[in-house]
């Protein structure tokens, strides 16, 4: 397989949410590049084990291992994910070419019949499949019973949908992307809930040979949101982030300045609080984003992080 070309081979997971994402970017290489563009649908290890939690089961680099086995194979040119999902260091000979704008990052309630986390009675049930939600949920009402949730978006409206949870959160991106924005009752501010790593924008992966493709697909970056989730990134990075540590990290842009926001909490324990931090500082380039994003680790650690931490 030539290492760029005007045709192109999208792996993407087989779910509807990732298909739209795969689509999406179909679309914008096909108006933007000239490209023609076909997708190679793919079932991962993350799709198929939906009977334990993430952290339990090896993170969800599960959910993106196929997918670059494609790549390296030559079966694909490129790879589509939710950049959430994808682990903050990848392996040997691959790499993000490129992020796009972003989408809504923001964490949505789902109920059928309570408006907000306010109106959920005591003890209501709330399914989230986040430990990063977990510890923000639990901050926020300790009374609730906070239970695991998997399963693509359908399922896990569907599970909401047959009484099994008074409530659902989920990523008010992967709802709007999908045009089921009328299912988000309200959304949290990323004041309230901070949000993950990477949430709302999406990646692409190749392999790092592919040189000439990967200036290709740099001319799809979007350069603001780029420089965000690399300080976002590099806060799970600086603290050896995985979906087992319930970390959260997320920069927006105040003028020329980039703010970065992060919470870590204790899984186990639900007395101890949550950590928070937030910095703020210029962002012109990787290093200086990269540079807040450890600042920021750094200012949780002194509040005494490293006993939250898992140990290796």
């Amino acid at each position: 397989m030539p290492e760029t070309s005007t045709s192109l081979l999208i792996a993407t997971r087989e779910s509807r949410l990732a298909l739209w994402q795969a689509e999406h970017v179909r679309d914008l290489l096909q108006a933007r590049l000239g490209c023609t563009v076909d997708l190679l649908g793919m079932t991962t290890r993350g799709d198929q084990i939906l009977d334990r939690t993430l952290s339990k089961v090896g993170g969800k680099g599960l959910f993106v291992k196929e997918l670059e086995t494609a790549l390296e194979e030559g079966r694909a040119h490129l790879a589509v994910h939710s950049l959430k999902d994808v682990p903050m260091e990848l392996p040997e000979g691959f790499e993000l070419a490129c992020v796009l704008d972003r989408e809504d990052p923001r964490d949505a309630l789902v109920s059928n019949n309570f408006a907000t986390l306010a109106d959920l009675p005591q003890g209501a049930r709330v399914g989230t499949s986040s430990l990063r939600r977990v510890v923000q949920l639990r901050a926020l009402r300790p009374d609730l019973q906070i239970e695991p949730v998997r399963g693509n978006l359908d399922t896990r409206l569907r599970k909401l949908d047959e009484g099994q949870f008074d409530a659902i959160v989920l990523a008010a991106a992967g709802l709007k992307r999908l045009g089921m924005g009328d299912r988000i009752r309200s959304v949290f501010s990323a004041e309230e809930m901070i949000p993950c790593a990477g949430q709302g924008a999406l990646g692409i992966e190749v392999r790092s040979d592919a040189t000439a493709l990967r200036a290709q697909l740099g001319q799809l970056t979007h350069r603001p949101t780029w420089l965000a989730v690399h300080a976002e990134r590099a806060v799970s990075r600086s603290l050896g982030g995985s979906c087992s540590m319930p970390l959260a990290a997320h920069a927006v842009w105040q003028g020329a300045n980039l703010q970065v926001s992060v919470a870590l909490g204790d899984p186990e324990s639900t007395t101890r609080p949550l950590l928070r931090a937030e910095t703020s500082g210029s962002a012109a380039d990787e290093s200086a984003a990269t540079a807040l994003g450890v600042k920021a680790a750094d200012l949780l650690r002194a509040q005494g992080a490293a006993s939250y931490l898992p140990v290796a």
